[in-house]
């Protein structure tokens, strides 16, 4: 294994451009550099280092174990000497051109985005914000797979290299039809608890993108022992609520965007008759870029925006 003193470190951001492009080409497009000059630098590489590193597999190069065990500390390295060597960043929204893509379901087009245009319309008229739901099993990983900047989402587990923070609890509310026949026949009211027997009685809709039968109501029934019957799910929040809407079976919703969508779904809302756990909303964004103005300031204002739907 090569030491310090005989390794040329230059070699590390040709590394990293491999790991990241899995291809010469595309590597020395990255660095400004030719194929055979990332060729050649990557041979001196298997050399210092003891390790084949790449091997072709079509047109793609595969990483070796090896390699894969550098990835994220090299990554890390090279962050922090961007960082060093980078003059202070001074962000100015009024002229900055910054492109931002977050990471989020259509929860956030509903109660995020129209705020957030107006603000960036007056603040920062040529920034550029895209929402994208990319579904994936490893909504995290969006962060490094698809080059997304930020991503809302439960709170969950996150790796080393991701940061998070707090942005709001929400509750859920039951959503039923405007006319439903079994709410005029048990006479409730909007606001109005649902009795737990026409609760567990209507079929339901769930919001789920992976078609999981199974949310947090099941858990809130079972225990108190009762259980639901889940007759359809669906990928997005806006195909609940007009699901809801042309039918006659009901779904709990995040109350902040139930309440958001009542009046013109033709919607409305009750209370569920068993606890069900609040659901606490996370911005998470990868460390390379925590101390980045212009993430900074979008994170700073999706915060804020998000603010007064905190329920805590």
């Amino acid at each position: 294994m090569a030491n310090l003193s005989s390794f040329d470190l230059n070699l590390l951001r040709v590394l990293d451009a491999l790991l990241i492009e899995h291809s010469t080409v595309k590597a020395g497009q990255r660095l400004g550099l030719s194929q055979p000059a990332v060729s050649g630098a990557l041979a001196r590489l298997r050399k210092s280092l003891k390790d084949e590193l790449f091997f072709r597999n079509g047109q793609k190069l595969e990483a070796t174990e090896f390699a894969l065990s550098l990835r994220e500390p090299l990554r890390d390295i090279m962050s922090r000497v961007e960082v060093l060597i980078r003059a202070p960043e001074l962000f100015d929204p009024a002229v900055a051109d910054n492109k931002f893509r977050i990471s989020g379901s259509d929860f956030f087009a509903e109660l995020l985005m129209p705020v957030l245009a107006e603000r960036i319309e007056v603040e920062a008229a040529s920034v550029r914000v895209h929402l994208v739901d990319l579904v994936p099993d490893d909504r995290v990983g969006t962060l490094e797979s698809y080059d997304v900047d930020f991503a809302l989402l439960p709170q969950t587990k996150l790796p080393d290299w991701a940061e998070g923070q707090f942005v709001f609890q929400s509750s859920f509310s039951v959503i039923v039809r405007k006319q439903h026949p079994r709410i005029k026949a048990a006479r409730i009211t909007r606001g109005d608890v649902m009795p737990l027997e026409l609760f567990c009685d209507l079929g339901h809709i769930l919001f789920s993108t992976e078609g999981n039968p199974v949310g947090l109501g099941d858990e809130g029934l079972a225990r108190v022992g009762r259980s639901r019957s889940v007759v359809m799910t669906l990928p997005v929040f806006s195909g609940v609520y007009r699901a809801v809407a042309g039918s006659d079976l009901i779904a709990l919703l995040p109350t902040a965007l139930a309440h958001r969508i009542a009046e013109t779904a033709n919607l409305d809302v009750f209370q569920p008759p068993i606890p069900v756990d609040p659901a606490r909303l996370f911005l998470i964004w990868n460390r390379r870029y925590s101390h980045s103005s212009p993430h900074q300031w979008l994170r700073s204002l999706i915060v804020d925006l998000l603010q007064p739907y905190d329920e805590t």
